[in-house]
């Protein structure tokens, strides 16, 4: 065919797309980006006054529960081997500014609500997205609401039930001459929050991969290559997010690794669908 024709076939498909009703604007498809967030905001300030209101519950339950030795790892450890059972001292968590409980209250919610409603807040995202996916992509990526969240949660529980009790255990057991371990709220807090919000984001390693590899940029080939370099990576990573304490290090270390063996055989599969696809 000669490339006039190929030009003039190109114009009318782009005419015929410009002609689509369902077809949107830029000021449309800005308009389409702020619903969805504000629709997923909105469901976070909901779950965040719903946290807040149940103060007492929350921060007894949930929050303050890993300093205390009736906590399910403590109790779990405990119940598998005597020489694995530990706890923490017995500590204060005090605040010495006068808006710092309410701050962190705040905070505490708002932390609570993204996390809850984060399978909610992925869907908005997905579906701004999967208009614009090819239906292949869109076939391809099914069921990826449902996987992101499992594994953000899963990385979420992951942080509070094992990093936070060891890394909790070690810093408050951690003494320079005659101090005691006294943390502030917002210290507290904050530690808390970098122990399972990270994590959670992690746990999202394989969804990642398979992403790279749906557009060619890694290969299953490369991945198992650079097992040694990913493996101190990931001790790395465990460093730099855990206290300076070899056994919870490892015991990251372990999980981690563990999703980057996932991550190998999710693109392994990816690559196979390919070349079926190319095959028919």
């Amino acid at each position: 065919m000669p490339l006039d024709q190929l030009d003039v076939d190109s114009m009318e498909e782009v005419e015929k797309k410009s002609d689509d009703p369902h077809e949107m604007s830029f000021l449309d498809h800005l308009e389409e980006l702020r619903w969805h967030i504000i629709r997923a905001v909105a469901s976070i300030m909901i779950i965040a006054i719903i946290v807040f209101v149940m103060k007492n519950f929350i921060f007894e339950n949930i929050i303050f529960a890993p300093k205390h030795e009736s906590f399910a790892t403590y109790r779990f450890f405990c119940w598998l081997n005597e020489v694995l059972c530990f706890s923490p001292p017995d500590f204060n968590v005090q605040a010495f500014k006068i808006e710092e409980q309410f701050v962190s209250h705040i905070k505490v919610s708002v932390i609570l609500g993204f996390i809850v409603s984060f399978p909610y807040v992925f869907y908005e995202m997905w579906k701004f997205i999967k208009p614009g996916l090819y239906k292949k992509e869109i076939v391809a990526a099914r069921g990826i609401v449902g996987v992101c969240s499992t594994l953000f949660l899963l990385g979420v529980l992951f942080g509070y039930f094992v990093i936070t009790p060891f890394a909790l255990t070690f810093l408050t057991s951690y003494n320079l001459g005659d101090t005691i371990a006294q943390p502030t709220l917002t210290s507290y807090i904050n530690n808390l929050a970098m122990y399972t919000l990270p994590t959670g984001l992690i746990f999202e390693l394989p969804v990642v991969m398979f992403m790279l590899a749906k557009i060619g940029l890694i290969t299953a080939a490369d991945l198992k290559r650079y097992r040694k370099i990913a493996f101190v990576t990931i001790l790395i990573v465990a460093a730099i997010i855990t206290p300076p304490d070899v056994m919870t290090q490892i015991m990251i270390s372990i999980p981690l690794y563990g999703l980057y063996e996932l991550s190998i055989r999710v693109v392994a599969r990816v690559e196979k669908k390919i070349e079926e696809n190319e095959l028919t």
